[in-house]
């Protein structure tokens, strides 16, 4: 088979202060693709294409344990490449912080998108915010270390997947 390219990172967040640490690894969008059948195939949305047997803790835990509040975690709807089959959607994850924390990103695929294939379009690339309490969202890099303040806000949107096959069909 053959396959369009999926989120390409692990979307990796830690954050903590002196006390405790979390991470963490973001899922997104698969590629589309064709078995060796020939047959075509959507990519999977909201999964972890590059490390397999893992999941987010419990909102719940999460919001008990450290001193954040998730505000958002949704399929970022369109994010998948276009194509004869689609590629899959990332993710929205926004969080908001409670307390000082330090935190760290290293996530790929911001700047170069995940590329269809055979005439599909690339998936859309992921982005990194944070949000000063009460003010504007500030882009971050992929990889970056930034002190958060009680009421800053962080947001990660995951990429999705290359989608495989003109869209007219032809592919």
């Amino acid at each position: 088979g053959v396959l369009a390219a999926g989120q390409g990172t692990m979307n990796n967040l830690s954050f903590g202060d002196g006390a405790r640490q979390y991470y963490e690894t973001l899922c997104g969008g698969a590629g589309a693709g064709r078995d060796r059948d020939g047959q075509g195939f959507h990519g999977a949305s909201a999964v972890q294409t590059h490390m397999t047997n893992s999941r987010l803790t419990d909102l719940e835990i999460l919001e008990d344990r450290y001193p954040v509040r998730v505000e958002r975690f949704a399929i970022r709807r369109g994010s998948g490449g276009a194509g004869r089959w689609r590629g899959g959607d990332g993710v929205e994850r926004c969080l908001r912080f409670l307390a000082p924390q330090t935190v760290c990103l290293l996530s790929g695929s911001r700047r170069v998108p995940p590329f269809g294939l055979a005439g599909g379009e690339p998936g859309q690339p992921g982005q990194n915010a944070i949000q000063r309490a009460g003010g504007w969202w500030e882009a971050l890099p992929g990889c970056v270390q930034v002190e958060m303040g009680a009421g800053d806000g962080l947001r990660i949107a995951t990429p999705g997947g290359g989608g495989f096959g003109d869209v007219s069909g032809g592919g």
